[in-house]
């Protein structure tokens, strides 16, 4: 059975918890703008994005001296992006698929790939097809360099995308045996890319490249199928069984639903996956508008690029000047979450791993910065509580209205309703 969709109009509250989990957050005037509107509808729009971004970006990676000069401009451009682009709900994804096909900038560092691959991420955000998604993942020369396919020949195969295909990106461990991992190897064998290897190369552009002289053309066996399988025979095996439906709608649940998500919600959306043949954006457009995703609030631990992306967008996208920004980025990187570089393969496992003493002051000291410090942005029409909290009367709600603006500010931005979305 789909998920139940909901069929009220959305409250003001509604509109909030929608921004609070598809836009990082929202200003007052935008929740307004949801009010009364069908939670279909609202979703469709949220979903409608295009590859637009943010004019007036101040970072260039590919002006960077060095390569890890580079990576980190890399960093304060999509950093700039997550606060000020007009797609903040294709970025939220982009995201998310970073720590699902994940790869790790101080192995890659190159940046023309580095980029491509973010692009990449945000071409199949909300994607019709998982499997055409997939394939263009396992091509692509971040990570073909980050999981060694590149190292991947007739004779002397290397297992870690093909074990990596299987694991983390489509059935999730149960799904699979050994043999699959090696058989998949085999017929990944030859994929390989052409171009900037090296540190002094970190600016060329690499290519995709197949070798047909180091594909094993043998007969292979995966996952119950049978014959001379090449890579995208893999793919397509790999991205159709019925584990990957569940494996990577409980991804998607845990992004938009809740860090523990529920198993009955989740079998909902894999059952519209497999209807759908891996389509993405339907089982988006059905999650994002059912009463199950307006029943769950204050379920997920805000990431550190969350928090301080919708403490931004919360206080109206006040600009702030370059070098803030790459120091924000930086203070992310502090309280765990280094963009585009997760700490294993595995990804950022989130929930209750980004709270610590350390997080929680370097969360205190960011929204300090946002809202008392000398650089702070204007606050004269401080955020109502109701876009701070999600609330219209929240727990505190006396003690706060009475309080400044910046105040107020400051005390919403560091407490546990702010920092659960």
């Amino acid at each position: 059975m789909p998920l139940t969709p909901l069929t009220r109009p959305l409250t003001a509250e509604d509109a909030a918890h929608f921004l609070r989990r598809t836009a990082f957050g929202a200003t007052d005037e935008q929740i307004r703008a949801l009010v009364g509107q069908k939670a279909q509808d609202v979703a469709r729009a949220a979903l409608a994005f295009d590859q637009s971004v943010a004019p007036g970006n101040p970072f260039d990676p590919m002006q960077g001296a060095t390569p890890g000069a580079a990576l980190q401009l890399g960093r304060g451009a999509w950093l700039y992006e997550l606060a000020y682009g007009p797609h903040p709900l294709r970025e939220k994804l982009a995201l998310t698929w970073s720590n699902h096909f994940v790869i790790a900038t101080d192995k890659v560092r190159n940046v023309p790939a580095v980029v491509d691959y973010l692009n990449l991420l945000r071409r199949h955000a909300a994607t019709r097809s998982f499997e055409r998604f997939t394939l263009e993942v396992a091509q692509s020369p971040a990570m073909l360099r980050y999981l060694d396919n590149d190292q991947n020949r007739k004779g002397k195969p290397n297992e870690n995308f093909s074990r990596e295909l299987l694991e983390l990106f489509t059935t999730g461990i149960g799904a699979y045996t050994e043999n699959d991992v090696r058989e998949g190897a085999r017929a990944l064998t030859g994929w390989s890319y052409q171009g900037g290897r090296g540190n002094k190369q970190y600016l060329e552009q690499p290519r995709f490249m197949y070798q047909p002289q180091q594909h094993d053309d043998g007969k292979k066996t995966y996952l119950g199928q049978s014959g001379a399988l090449k890579g995208e025979d893999i793919v397509r095996i790999a991205t159709s069984q019925p584990a990957t439906a569940t494996f990577v709608s409980r991804k998607l649940h845990r992004a938009f639903l809740a860090d523990t998500p529920d198993d009955a919600a989740i079998r909902s959306s894999a059952e519209t996956w497999t209807r759908t043949k891996g389509d993405v954006m339907a089982v988006l457009t059905e999650l994002l508008a059912s009463e199950a995703f307006y029943a769950s609030r204050s379920r997920i631990i805000r990431s550190p690029i969350e928090f301080l992306v919708g403490g931004i967008r919360t206080l109206g996208q006040p600009k702030i000047d370059a070098r803030s920004l790459l120091n924000l980025a930086g203070t992310a990187g502090r309280m765990g979450q280094v963009l585009l570089e997760p700490d294993t393969v595995k990804g950022w496992d989130g929930g209750r791993e980004w709270i610590n003493d350390t997080t929680l002051l370097l969360r205190m000291q960011v929204a300090a910065a946002l809202t008392m410090g000398s650089k702070a942005p204007n606050l004269d029409t401080p955020p109502s509580l109701l876009a701070l909290t999600g609330q219209e009367r929240p727990a505190g709600a006396v003690l706060l209205s009475s309080l400044k603006g910046r105040q107020r500010t400051y005390l919403s931005l560091i407490s546990p309703e702010f920092q659960l979305a």
